[in-house]
């Protein structure tokens, strides 16, 4: 039997620990707070991110990052995307030496403006045949009610990314192969900046029209960036671009839209940060988007525009004005 790790317990995490475990794996759980680990181990529920959701039996919690990392053939980490570098610094000398890491998450690091698989390559110091990812649309509670979905497996060996691959595949969860490591986690990253936009848009109560347009020149965005990084243009066509940006800026599930909409809704950043209850990654990678963007000379203004909005207090109103404004082009620019 396949024995994983999962280290973090929030509802994406969770989620997928159900997935593996329906999948034939032995999961073990890595939580920060005992009480947790109490509950996973006492009740098979995880009631404060995924209530009324029973865990598999193959699935268990702990506490200590050793115990978790024992025999594990792959390390899913499953935190905070600016919370990473940290935990993994005290996690990496805990796994064995042939053990793949797996990345959940879809953020940008603030400051470096290093993907979530470049952080691990760093931290744990491993190369990136060892670095998988996964992405796609992916919202946490349809999948722990084993609702049917789809999402990617990325790495740059194709062996390794097959081998997760038949480790998550379950009658539910159906997941593709890739190689293109980059493309699946700038879609992955950027679709939150956008999905924040969207909600916005909600928020201020504008119609289809405009969030069907914001979606299509966010994609457009997420693609030239990609470009510009070396990804496959295809992947944004697919499972990791167009229909993880689909789920996260249409479904009130999505915690980037769910933040967004309030921001819409005149709310301050920190009136909307106290009644959010789950990391919107979009918040603070939206600047590390936009850095990225600069450092490859690609222009991104809606980015651009939800940065001003939510980390320089420019209203949305004024940003929406400022956005039409622009000077007219084609399309394909």
């Amino acid at each position: 039997m396949t024995r994983v790790a999962v280290y973090g317990t929030g509802s994406w995490g969770t989620a997928f620990a159900i997935v593996l475990a329906d999948a034939g794996c032995e999961v073990t759980l890595w939580a920060r707070r005992p009480e947790v680990v109490e509950a996973v181990n006492a009740t098979g529920t995880n009631q404060e991110y995924l209530p009324g959701v029973r865990l598999p039996e193959s699935v268990r919690a702990t506490a200590d990052p050793a115990e978790a990392a024992r025999g594990a053939e792959f390390a899913v980490l499953s935190v905070p995307s600016q919370t990473l570098r940290d935990n993994l610094a005290g996690w990496a000398g805990l796994l064995a030496p042939d053990t793949v890491l797996v990345s959940l998450m879809k953020g940008i690091e603030l400051g470096t403006a290093k993907r979530m698989s470049e952080v691990i390559e760093e931290v744990a110091g491993v190369g990136p045949e060892r670095v998988a990812v996964l992405s796609g649309p992916n919202l946490a509670p349809e999948i722990a009610e084993r609702q049917p979905a789809a999402s990617v497996v990325a790495c740059v060996d194709e062996t390794v990314a097959k081998r997760l691959q038949a480790a998550c595949h379950t009658p539910y969860f159906r997941p593709y192969t890739n190689t293109d490591v980059i493309g699946c986690e700038l879609g992955g990253a950027v679709k939150n900046v956008i999905a924040l936009a969207v909600g916005i848009a909600d928020g201020m109560g504008l119609g289809d029209n405009t969030k069907a347009s914001l979606m299509t020149r966010g994609l457009a965005e997420i693609s030239r960036l990609g470009l510009a990084m070396g990804a496959d243009a295809l992947t944004f066509a697919g499972l990791a671009g167009m229909g993880d940006l689909i789920a996260t800026c249409s479904s009130p599930l999505s915690r980037n839209h769910t933040f967004g909409t309030n921001l819409g809704r005149g709310m301050t950043l920190e009136e909307t940060i106290a009644v959010t209850r789950q990391t919107a990654e979009g918040v603070k990678s939206c600047r590390s988007v936009l850095d990225l963007a600069r450092r490859h000379g690609v222009d991104m203004p809606l980015t651009e525009t939800v940065v001003r909005i939510v980390h320089e207090g420019t209203s949305p109103q004024v940003a929406v004005g400022e956005l039409m404004s622009r000077t007219a082009k084609a399309e394909q620019h």
